[in-house]
């Protein structure tokens, strides 16, 4: 499903939303275009005509992934640019309160300034020493959806030393019998000028005392000499710590909801949402991804990681249109994002994400938030196969469809093999031919790549090579290729003229998809009261 599924919705679509442009965003444009210089001329601004017929070839057929310029995702990451001024997000204006200097490293000064005035913020003064290196917990942001603190690991010559991070294992945010309450939240923003910025979501049964727990007994330096009289030395540093925080402020503080939507996608994808919880720093959705057994049998090993739920939001109130478009450039993504994947465990496995609302960019006490599926992406592997005669292809091509895309191939002939192929083999004096198999397509490019191969009649497997004209897009936006060949290699003549074609696609992107879910709105916000 589209953002915006016919004109009169998309019209009114630019009336009542529209989607501004990031604020980091400008401010880095405008500083790309300080040194830019501006040209004039009408030679300058022509685009150069390209020639009526441009060969291409790609081995393993994957010539067809150059398709995806007509594709829905393309669209998608065009229509995230406003033609329109944007509507910013209503909130009350922010106090104007010194912030500590590593919380604006990490753009994390307008989240202080919500939850400072509220007792939401927390300085553990942790700074312990050993061996010369020290390592110091700055801040802490408390929130019912997450806990953000910022660290400083300093080498005995006051350079950075990053003896731990949060992802191995050894930083645990439990209750007070030591059971878990949190999971880290990876990220890109590691490390940003000598500090470090963990992040930890909160499960959704949380105690009111929680304990912060590093068991860091045995963490190795190694310092390195220049020069051949002094070694290298690998020092044992202890940097357990541990502190306490109180939870009921910031449990007080928020509004935790319930969510039972289900939907599942055509293909076998099931998509819940679980609950919604909102703070004074943002609102937080979970959700629940499981694979049917089907799909399950299709997908690639990895894809939990290449997963992502595309999505955007509606607000009438305050007419705001958000897209979150996963990790595409240039699209809308989630303040803190969570992939938890503790529970994928073979064909049973599912996944739990959670996306929390930058109050940027969504209204903080916005009650009425409509939730759209625009699509997902997900490595989904599918084989087609046909079988043919040479000797009948002229009086009947045979046809081979997959997922809106169709090959028709109608004839073949005998080439010389090209000269770069002949010599790659033994015997360069021989003259060769291959089997050519003449063809075109039809194509919608919503697979990221495509596997040929071809079985002659005593299952010989045999490598494909497509050659064929530059494709043009008809009026429904599918990619045309009239004069399409294949080549098939090393195929003997006297071994038949029987086939079998099978084509193997890898499909990314889906958009077939049909759930809008009115968000659970509220009464009162405990934190205006």
């Amino acid at each position: 499903m589209k953002p915006i599924p016919n004109e009169e919705e998309r019209l009114l679509e630019q009336h009542l939303f529209r989607e501004e442009p990031d604020a980091d965003f400008t401010l880095e444009v405008m500083q790309k275009l300080e040194d830019v210089s501006m040209v004039s001329g009408e030679d300058e601004l022509q685009p150069k005509r390209a020639s009526k017929k441009k060969w291409f070839r790609r081995t393993g057929m994957a010539a067809a992934v150059i398709l995806l310029l007509g594709g829905a995702w393309f669209a998608w990451e065009q229509n995230a640019v406003p033609t329109e001024p944007g509507v910013s997000a209503v909130n009350p204006p922010l106090p104007n309160i010194p912030v500590p200097e590593s919380l604006r490293y990490f753009k994390l000064t307008d989240d202080y300034k919500r939850l400072q005035p509220l007792g939401l913020y927390v300085n553990p003064e942790i700074e312990i020493e050993n061996e010369g290196y020290t390592l110091k917990i700055h801040h802490v942001l408390v929130d019912r959806s997450q806990i953000v603190m910022t660290i400083e690991q300093i080498a005995p010559d006051g350079t950075n030393a990053y003896l731990v991070t949060p992802y191995s294992g050894n930083i645990h945010i439990t209750d007070e019998n030591g059971r878990q309450v949190a999971t880290i939240v990876k990220e890109t923003s590691l490390y940003r000028a000598g500090f470090q910025r963990w992040i930890f979501q909160l499960n959704d049964d949380i105690p009111d005392q929680v304990v912060v727990r590093g068991e860091l007994g045995h963490l190795t330096a190694e310092e390195y000499t220049i020069g051949v009289d002094k070694p290298s030395e690998k020092k044992t540093i202890d940097w357990s710590f541990q502190f306490n925080l109180d939870m009921t402020k910031a449990k007080a503080l928020s509004i935790q909801t319930p969510l039972k939507n289900t939907y599942t996608t055509p293909e076998g994808l099931q998509i819940g949402l679980t609950q919604m919880i909102r703070t004074p720093n943002g609102i937080r959705l979970d959700l629940d991804v499981s694979l049917s057994d089907e799909l399950q049998a299709k997908v690639e090993a990895g894809w939990d990681e290449e997963l992502e739920i595309l999505y955007h939001l509606e607000i009438p109130e305050t007419k705001e249109y958000r897209i979150f478009n996963g990790s595409r450039s240039g699209a809308r993504q989630a303040k803190f994002r969570l992939k938890d994947l503790s529970q994928l465990s073979g064909t049973e496995g599912h996944i739990q994400l959670s996306e929390v609302w930058d109050p940027a960019y969504v209204t903080l006490d916005a009650k009425h938030i409509r939730f759209v599926l625009d699509g997902y992406t997900l490595p989904v592997k599918e084989e087609k196969q046909v079988e043919f005669d040479l000797n009948q292809l002229y009086r009947k091509p045979v046809k081979i469809k997959q997922e809106g895309t169709e090959y028709t191939i109608h004839g073949y002939s005998f080439d010389p093999v090209e000269e770069a192929y002949v010599l790659e083999k033994d015997n360069k004096d021989t003259e060769e031919n291959e089997l050519v198999l003449k063809a075109s397509s039809i194509q919608t490019g919503k697979h990221t790549r495509e596997d040929w191969l071809i079985v002659d009649d005593v299952g010989n497997e045999h490598t494909i090579e497509g050659l064929g004209t530059e494709i043009r897009v008809n009026e429904k936006g599918q990619s045309i290729t009239d004069d399409w060949k294949f080549m098939v290699r090393g195929y003997d003549r006297s071994k038949g003229s029987k086939f079998t074609l099978k084509r193997t696609i890898y499909k990314q992107d889906f958009d077939d998809v049909d759930w809008t879910v009115d968000l659970p709105s509220y009464r009162s916000l405990p934190w205006q009261k």
